[in-house]
């Protein structure tokens, strides 16, 4: 692991216009632009946000304002309470989302020293960029591993070769697997549900529910750890994903659902809103119904 960074929102800049330089002296301006053609969390940056790396000096995103396009933090809806769209994290997530981007093949970020960058790279700027702004430990780290959990299943933006590619792929896909299967497992053993041709899992301790709860949690820790170290030069990410995908399991299952369930409501509003109404007024009454026997 990376010795620890100080934040430094000074590495943060002005990009300057097109054709022009950036400068170092005036702090950087977000101004996003969405229109009427363009997609609900598209946006368009239009002025120029400029960045000095530790490694790879300055950064300048977007190359071009009126082709560069940008949907903020990429975060799926069920992680949103963890992880906004936007935040202090935002202009790390603007400089990223111009490292990993091209149009018409070509990169959608300056580098003024040169450099090449591939999607480990940017990923690793990414990081730091969002210490720089203050982001919070794990959060960041957190956000590091997704875009690298990204990078290792889609290979998109390397030089790996197809081994290497399936190499990564394989190792965070199946290890995740197993984790949430395991995890899954771990659940029926806590609530005394047996699986069929299963069973419960060895590490549980069947005693008392508080002992099979901590014997489980000390189990979503260790196991993933074991797992993650097989990540090879990933390994934190594999550690911090594991861990975190045990420890969250639950809550983003809950979240899922009721997020499932909104959009289900809100389709259903949108096509048939009397039907809407009609089953609202039954599962009211069955609710009353309820709450009266129960009394």
């Amino acid at each position: 692991m990376d010795e620890p960074l100080e934040p430094q929102p000074r590495r943060f800049h002005d990009g300057g216009p097109v054709g022009g330089h950036p400068d170092p002296q005036a702090p950087p301006t977000i101004v996003l632009e969405r229109t009427e053609d363009m997609p609900a969390q598209a946006f368009r940056l239009t002025r120029r946000i400029a960045y000095r790396d530790r490694r790879l000096g300055e950064l300048v995103v977007p190359a071009d304002p009126a082709t560069f396009v940008t949907d903020l933090t990429s975060v799926p809806s069920v992680f949103g309470w963890l992880v906004p769209r936007t935040g202090e994290h935002l202009p790390a997530a603007l400089i990223h989302d111009g490292l990993v981007g091209s149009t018409a093949g070509r990169p959608t970020h300056v580098s003024t020293e040169g450099h090449v960058i591939d999607t480990e790279a940017a990923n690793r700027v990414f990081r730091d960029a969002m210490a720089d702004t203050g982001t919070g430990v794990v959060r960041r780290w957190l956000m590091w591993t997704a875009v690298t959990l990204a990078t290792m299943v889609t290979g998109a933006g390397t030089h790996w070769s197809a081994a290497e590619r399936w190499r990564w792929r394989a190792t965070a896909v199946g290890s995740l697997l197993l984790i949430a299967v395991l995890g899954v497992m771990s659940t029926a053993d806590l609530l005394d549900v047996d699986l069929p041709l299963v069973g419960g899992v060895p590490w549980m301790d069947e005693g008392s529910w508080w002992a099979r709860l901590a014997t489980g949690a000390a189990g979503a820790v260790v196991i993933p750890i074991a797992l993650g170290l097989l990540w090879g030069r990933f390994r934190i990410a594999g550690v911090i994903a594991g861990i975190a995908l045990a420890l969250l399991l639950h809550v983003t299952a809950a979240v899922a659902l009721l997020t499932g369930v909104y959009q289900a409501i809100e389709w259903l509003c949108a096509r048939a809103l009397r039907a809407a109404m009609a089953l609202a007024g039954v599962l009211t009454v069955i609710a009353a119904v309820v709450l009266v026997v129960a009394w």
